[in-house]
């Protein structure tokens, strides 16, 4: 960290160091200089991000497309050039650093405090669809190939389960058995956007309320961070992920499934601001966007429960089993939303009908 934050054009000498726990690839850092400015600093995970250029070349194109829109100046946060002027400094170890200037008076949540925070993460997350709404998302470049692309998702679960490499299927075969069964319904977003049906647009693919700062004082939404993501993609994929971390009445990793189940209220509030946020919109995004929620939280789960039998090797984990709890958690959040599917298509209805 040392030799990387003088690669970069900071105001004086870092004086302290402090990482920032939030997210299970990257990590990020706060920086204090000994003239009071402070910077996020942050290893890219190269395991998951091997293409550092593709990640930093779209966060640049969009970057630059959304300058041009007055609206879209504070969508999103933007990166510092190094010194020599590249987008991100290479240490020649097999580290990738970047950094940007700390947003002041800004506080981003790992859980919404209140609905209205939820509310404008919406806000946040609608606005940069909107933005981008006229940008071509074919010029983007796909960070990770079949991120959101559930068919290969269900194809990487079938390897793993055919190789069983750490011995762990036979723990945890309800769990697979649970996935098979909904297959069918967790491929129909890839399949309606395969043939047309949903537009393809710029996404940002992490749609958690910690990739969204806040004003401090207001509470209103400022901009989105943490993109390396963004990349071709369905509207209703940022939607959904959002409802899936943001709208449970547990953590993401709750080992005591009785805690965990769909917020309607929080479901309806994200819904409103999205849609209000995104009037681009169009009525066959509306309509899905339900199943988005539905499939985001299914391919969650999918993608823990196959790191866990690959042997935990995308994902950190702080304890043993950490990705099991976190697949059983979306699972029983897949089961309460099967429950609540009426009144989720009802207040769907409500909220965009406005």
């Amino acid at each position: 960290m040392k030799e990387a934050i003088y690669h970069f054009p900071v105001e004086g000498s870092p004086l302290s160091c402090e990482q920032i726990k939030s997210g299970h690839i990257n990590e990020t850092y706060l920086i204090t200089t000994d003239t009071g400015a402070r910077y996020i600093l942050q290893w890219i995970n190269r395991y998951v991000f091997p293409n550092v250029e593709a990640i930093m070349n779209n966060m640049s194109a969009i970057s630059q497309f959304l300058r041009k829109k007055e609206h879209g100046r504070m969508c999103m946060i933007s990166y510092i050039d190094t010194l020599d002027g590249h987008s991100y400094y290479d240490d020649g170890k097999g580290g990738c650093w970047r950094i940007y200037r700390f947003v002041d008076n800004s506080i981003c949540l790992q859980r919404a405090e209140r609905p209205e925070d939820f509310y404008e993460s919406a806000v946040a997350f609608g606005r940069f669809q909107n933005a981008l709404n006229d940008f071509p998302a074919e010029k983007l470049e796909e960070t990770i190939a079949h991120f959101h692309d559930t068919v290969d998702r269900y194809r990487q679960l079938r390897e793993a389960i055919a190789a069983d490499a750490c011995g762990r299927l036979s723990e945890v075969q309800p769990e697979v058995d649970f996935l098979m069964e909904r297959e069918e319904k967790g491929c129909r977003l890839h399949h309606m956007r395969e043939s047309g049906q949903l537009p393809t647009r710029v996404t940002h693919n992490d749609t958690k309320i910690n990739n969204v700062l806040l004003d401090a004082d207001s509470r209103k939404a400022l901009c989105v961070i943490d993109l390396d993501t963004v990349m071709p993609g369905l509207s209703v994929f940022d939607f959904g992920d959002a409802i899936r971390f943001g709208a449970s009445t547990a953590a993401e990793d709750e080992p005591d499934l009785r805690k965990v189940s769909l917020d309607l209220e929080l479901f309806r509030v994200f819904t409103r601001g999205f849609a209000e946020a995104c009037p681009a919109l169009t009525a066959e995004e509306i309509n899905a966007l339900q199943l988005g929620a539905y499939t985001m939280t299914l391919e969650c789960g999918l993608r823990f429960l196959t790191d866990y039998l690959n042997g935990d090797k995308y994902f950190s984990i702080d304890r043993e089993k950490h990705n099991l709890d976190r697949a059983r958690t979306q699972f029983k959040l897949v089961q309460d939303m099967e429950q609540k599917w009426d009144e989720m298509a009802r207040i769907v209805e409500e909220e965009t009908k406005k």
